[in-house]
């Protein structure tokens, strides 16, 4: 099959690999029918994350065909069409029976195109394949459901529930990609005051404005800080969500807040930021940080299912799997393509 490989820093190729087959009873292989690239995948190819071996499949989204399931697989069959989740969940350690999927000392958690082959492929093998899965509904299209692999609850989970946003609030979302843009879907349901967008790129600044947000901040050309604290009685903002993973974003994000707000970090971090407590300690900020857990994936399809939330308006591009690398440099290039989310499928 052919399948997306990592060979180290800033090297990927698109090339012919063994199929997966099945190594545990829990897993099932799965055909990829649709996938696509997150702003994690191009974190790894810039050395962001070190523990991703070089020859690794990328990728950690999908929706698929189940083609083979081992023999303890109970809820999933051949000819079964589901969405693969980013979070790969044993179903029976301390964390997964919390619902915090995403620390999964069973073997699971964040293993997709990162400790294991992940589903940049025509195939991907799927560990604790009745855990780790869903059902597609009915009347919702594949690209739709794509985006509840990933985006979607992590800009829920992460940013809106860590970040505690309640109606009246105003939250500023530093950074308008895709996750930023699912912060922004899930914040409007809780009805705040103002959604504050703060990016550098304009064509990302116009796609926050289609997603909800109601002011924009081009943070270089404007001082995002005054312009949030010129609408907000000079307070600030009751939460700042990082949707970058730069240390830039997560200390403007410090400095949007204020006092007792709260910042929700989501961007993964491949640099030290400095978090300046000699500054903050006094102002009775809370600081979270966390992986997606994907506990909130069944609500989200629900939400879906019953247009309550948009999710095809995410999908900016298509193409065939076989054009995978001019996918990713469509996405890599998102400030000049306008880019935000990509779709590659087996039928274009």
């Amino acid at each position: 099959m052919k399948a997306l490989v990592y060979h180290g820093p800033g090297s990927k190729s698109w090339e012919e690999v063994p199929r997966p087959t099945l190594r545990d009873d829990t897993d099932a292989i799965v055909r990829v029918d649709s996938t696509t690239i997150c702003g994690t995948d191009l974190h790894i190819l810039k050395g962001d994350t070190p523990e991703v071996a070089p020859g690794r499949i990328l990728g950690h989204e999908a929706v698929g065909t189940v083609e083979e399931v081992g023999a303890a697989v109970k809820t999933l069959h051949p000819g079964d069409r589901v969405l693969v989740s980013c979070i790969s969940s044993c179903g029976r350690c301390r964390f997964c029976r919390e619902g915090r999927y995403g620390q999964c000392l069973g073997g699971g958690g964040w293993i997709l195109g990162y400790m294991i082959d992940g589903t940049q492929a025509e195939y991907v093998r799927v560990p604790f394949a009745d855990t780790s899965t869903y059902r597609l509904p009915e009347g919702v299209s594949d690209e739709e459901l794509l985006m509840l692999a990933d985006i979607l609850p992590t800009g829920y989970e992460v940013g809106v529930l860590n970040g505690h946003v309640t109606p009246g609030d105003t939250v500023a979302v530093v950074g308008s990609g895709p996750i930023g843009l699912s912060a922004i879907t899930g914040a409007k349901m809780y009805a705040p005051s103002h959604v504050i967008a703060i990016d550098l790129a304009d064509a990302r600044l116009e796609a926050a404005k289609r997603f909800g947000a109601d002011l924009t901040v081009n943070n270089g050309r404007e001082d995002a800080v005054a312009f949030v604290r010129g609408v907000t009685e000079g307070l600030g903002a009751d939460v700042a969500i990082e949707a970058v993973g730069v240390p830039e974003s997560f200390e403007l994000c410090t400095q949007l807040v204020r006092p007792g707000g709260r910042v929700a970090n989501i961007g993964v971090h491949g640099k030290p930021a400095t978090l300046h407590l000699e500054k903050l300690w006094i102002r009775d900020l809370t600081v979270t940080t966390g992986l997606v857990d994907t506990y909130s994936t069944p609500t989200l399809l629900r939400l879906v299912a019953s247009r309550q939330i948009d999710a095809g308006r995410f999908v900016t591009h298509h193409f065939a799997l076989s054009e995978m690398l001019d996918a990713y440099d469509t996405f890599q290039r998102a400030g000049d393509t306008g880019a935000v989310k990509v779709v590659m499928t087996r039928q274009p």
